[in-house]
């Protein structure tokens, strides 16, 4: 359980802390106990260590109070830098907050990287998760860290996809459970009727949104039901999610240009209904891929509506190489069921490859080359 991880891992001994701090060239001396240490000392070490431009580094330097002795910032970069954060790391964290420079390593680092690596998250993952949700550094072991990874873990399901989500998501962690996380849970169970494993099925995948702020998900909820999402449809939340991403005057703009492509408000919206990732192509690509499906294809414009599914396939990846091996195949008498094609884009690749590639590929070495 978790906290069975919430021990005291022992620091290396202080001779060997010592030659990690300071192995970046700054002279030891420097460690010592001094009233009033030099600060061109702290920046030639920013410089030096992290990539710090001289001004910049001043600029971090005056911000930070005085140091009684310089041990204490070259130590947290000495601790950054065993657990693999490079320069770049070290600018963007130091940037975001100076005062990481003042933190006690023993008593406030150290016991939250422990934490973390014995959670399961190796050295790298730690680098990433922290460097994506930079509070862990500030908050509470076990007031805070702990409840809140035990609330996600519920709602997640297991320990596995916890990790897997502080290794790839950013900042899903940093929000508030009881004021925002509950009360977004609550809404979407109690007012909007949806069920909670429906709700733990995109959170699983997106837990970023379930931390929006609680008005702004009630108000992409009144936007889904303005366009007639019914609040039952199994589509519901991942219509939520994707109209998150794409403004009102974007998705009025995309109405207006399958309009012009034929289609009427209400192909568009059960189009969204069947696919409604499309909604994150820009007005550009999503007018190429109507124009090869309808110009270069042949599909009628409705038949897409009710298979906008294919709107989400790469043009330059998929879709033309898939015709130009159809349209030779044709070429030599070996395909002729153009009805099929919306079929043949949506295979797997391996399917694709056996039944329409391979068969043929001595006679006709050219439809590798397409692909």
């Amino acid at each position: 359980m978790f906290h069975s991880l919430v021990r005291r891992r022992a620091l290396p001994p202080p001779a060997q802390l010592h030659r990690v701090f300071f192995s970046t060239g700054a002279s030891a001396s420097f460690s010592g106990s001094t009233a009033s240490p030099d600060p061109n000392i702290l920046v030639e070490h920013l410089v030096n260590t992290c990539g710090f431009s001289a001004d910049d580094a001043s600029k971090i330097s005056k911000s930070l109070p005085r140091f009684r002795s310089i041990e204490k910032p070259f130590a947290v970069l000495g601790f950054f830098r065993s657990y693999g954060f490079d320069g770049a790391n070290l600018r963007k964290l130091i940037s975001w907050r100076p005062g990481v420079l003042g933190c006690d390593v023993e008593t406030i680092l150290a016991p939250k990287f422990n934490f973390l690596r014995d959670l399961g998250l190796s050295e790298s993952d730690i680098v990433n998760v922290i460097m994506r949700q930079p509070f862990i550094i500030w908050v509470n072991v076990q007031n805070t860290l702990l409840p809140r990874l035990k609330v996600w873990e519920s709602l997640f399901g297991s320990r596995e996809i916890l990790l897997r989500n502080l290794r790839s998501c950013s900042r899903f962690m940093t929000n508030s459970i009881e004021n925002v996380v509950r009360p977004n849970l609550n809404f979407l169970r109690d007012e909007c009727g949806i069920p909670e494993d429906r709700v733990s099925g995109i959170l699983k995948r997106h837990p970023t949104f379930i931390v929006k702020n609680p008005d702004t998900l009630r108000a992409l909820v009144d936007r889904a039901d303005g366009i007639g999402i019914p609040r039952d449809s199994r589509m519901f939340l991942w219509i939520l999610f994707v109209l998150h991403g794409v403004s009102r005057e974007k998705f009025e703009a995309q109405i207006k240009l399958m309009n012009n492509f034929g289609w009427s408000n209400k192909d568009f919206i059960a189009a969204v209904k069947q696919q409604p990732t499309f909604l994150n192509l820009s007005i550009e690509l999503l007018q190429g891929k109507m124009e090869f499906f309808v110009k270069d294809v042949g599909f009628a414009p409705l038949d897409i509506a009710y298979h906008s599914d294919l709107l989400g396939l790469s043009l330059e990846k998929r879709l033309i190489p898939r015709f130009r091996v159809m349209e030779i195949l044709k070429s030599e008498g070996l395909w002729k069921s153009t009805n099929k094609l919306h079929r043949i884009f949506l295979s797997s690749g391996p399917k694709f490859l056996q039944k329409y590639v391979l068969p043929y590929k001595d006679k006709f070495p050219k439809l590798l080359e397409v692909l």
